[in-house]
């Protein structure tokens, strides 16, 4: 399947190769079909979800070339990396948030919201410049619990 043909906004596609071409690399069907995937994801995805995603679009896509490929989509800006402080990170695609977002983690099941917090930005920047510094990230994370129940997914759901 032909990556360029999935619902990614043109000016997000552009922009990905714009940055692409500015890190003097060749844009590629591949890297493309990453992109793709991880932009349409829905939810958070790891790397091996990715590459499923990817494989969807481009079968040619390698393990090796996601890897490769995820730090070049942070770096853009075009995702944002997840640390929910396991041996794997998460991903999700920054499309509409207009603010900081917070993150609650289900240690049970693994489900990650993301929940607006506009104050966070207020908070880090308020913080850092009493210190005389400069905030470059923040993040704000609350690990929760479902037991396993399966209410988190139903939450997700919604």
């Amino acid at each position: 399947m032909d990556a360029t043909k999935v619902d990614v906004p043109e000016e997000l596609d552009e922009n990905f190769k714009k940055f692409l071409t500015s890190k003097g690399l060749r844009v590629t069907n591949q890297r493309l079909a990453i992109f793709s995937a991880a932009f349409t994801c829905e939810n958070h995805f790891t790397a091996e979800d990715l590459l499923d995603s990817a494989r969807k679009l481009d079968d040619s896509v390698s393990r090796a070339t996601v890897y490769r490929a995820l730090p070049l989509l942070t770096q853009s800006g075009l995702i944002r990396e997840v640390d929910v402080g396991k041996d794997y990170k998460y991903y999700a695609a920054n499309k509409d948030a207009k603010t900081f977002q917070a993150q609650v983690i289900c240690e049970d099941c693994d489900t990650i919201f993301e929940i607006d917090a506009p104050f966070m930005e207020w908070y880090g920047k308020t913080v850092a410049e009493k210190l005389g510094l400069t905030t470059v990230g923040q993040r704000l994370q609350v690990i929760t619990k479902c037991h396993k129940s399966g209410s988190c997914k139903n939450i997700a759901a919604k």
